[in-house]
């Protein structure tokens, strides 16, 4: 049994740590590095948390910040990633919680609540992956569509926009827990955002 506020299962660790040892794994974040470098542009961050940034920290491959900005790589399964991380102005969370262990997944929602001040930009896909667990589970424990999500993301954070990609979504939230005003313009770039594949 995990302590109350586990993010992550030692067993479960262990696993992630073995799909992130192969080297193929993790690497969606790529996709999303123009758009965060505009959100990071849009919302005014001085400071950008990736959360469950995987072994690569693939969106840095295509991340390019404006000088100044700060950028954190977090990560419990992989052990140079997994200090504990401070807020951020900015939180993006890509291809992460479809892999969140579900009894799990509140504890880990109310942890992004806390990090993200005031913004996160979060990306759930609601289909099966194409990576396997060694214990023969898929690799996307929670396969929900857009509509689960938005209901699960609603108790912690406000959503701005969301937008659809293939299979699933991306959406802009700002923390419930966060007192920084929210700018009206700060989800702008999702507006024109379209994703044509997906790991």
């Amino acid at each position: 049994m995990p302590p109350p506020n586990a993010l992550i299962t030692d067993d479960y660790r262990r696993m992630q740590a073995e799909l992130h040892a192969k080297g193929d794994y993790g690497t969606v974040g790529a996709v999303y590095g123009p758009l965060v470098t505009a959100l990071v542009r849009s919302t005014g961050a001085t400071s950008l948390l990736d959360y469950g940034c995987g072994s690569q920290r693939s969106l840095l491959r295509t991340l390019q910040l404006p000088a100044g900005v700060v950028y954190e790589g977090y990560d419990p399964a992989v052990a140079q990633y997994a200090a504990p991380p401070v807020p951020a102005e900015l939180v993006c969370c890509i291809d992460v919680l479809e892999h969140i262990e579900p009894d799990l997944l509140d504890n880990v929602l109310d942890h992004l609540a806390t990090l993200c001040d005031p913004y996160g930009f979060f990306t759930t896909h609601s289909g099966p992956a194409a990576k396997v667990l060694s214990d023969g589970r898929n690799a996307h424990l929670t396969q929900q569509g857009p509509a689960w999500w938005i209901a699960r993301l609603e108790r912690d954070f406000r959503v701005l926009e969301q937008r659809p990609v293939p299979g699933g979504m991306c959406v802009m939230v700002s923390s419930r827990r966060s007192d920084v005003p929210v700018d009206p313009g700060a989800h702008a770039p999702l507006s024109g955002f379209s994703v044509k594949a997906r790991e």
